[in-house]
């Protein structure tokens, strides 16, 4: 499965592009996808056009309870902790500002791996 390039460049440019301007992040592809990671751990990533975040159990349900939030799954059973962002609404800077902030943050309180 192919991704959205523009997506993609999107989030690296709020995640800071080049990559030197955040040293401890890395794109790998995953997921049939691209994927970023901070310090190992995955945040966000882009499969199709729609993005993948990792907000974590506790911000779960609170992230569901935005519209254009739905759980992720991929194999018939929804992946605690992370969600799947579609539609127009990711047209809009703020919503995937909103989106990579949150999964940031996450990343930000795993230990490196």
């Amino acid at each position: 499965m192919a991704y959205d390039e523009g997506l993609a460049q999107r989030i690296r440019e709020r995640l800071g592009d080049p990559p030197g301007d955040r040293p401890a992040l890395t794109e790998k592809r995953m997921f049939g996808g691209l994927s970023f990671l901070l310090r190992g751990n995955m945040t966000v990533g882009v499969v199709g056009d729609e993005l993948i975040a990792r907000v974590g159990p506790e911000a779960a349900e609170a992230a569901l309870a935005r519209p254009e939030a739905r759980p992720m799954d991929f194999t018939g059973r929804p992946m605690r902790g992370w969600v799947t962002v579609g539609g127009p609404a990711l047209a809009e800077d703020p919503v995937l500002e909103y989106w990579i902030t949150t999964a940031l943050a996450f990343a930000e309180t795993l230990p490196p791996k």
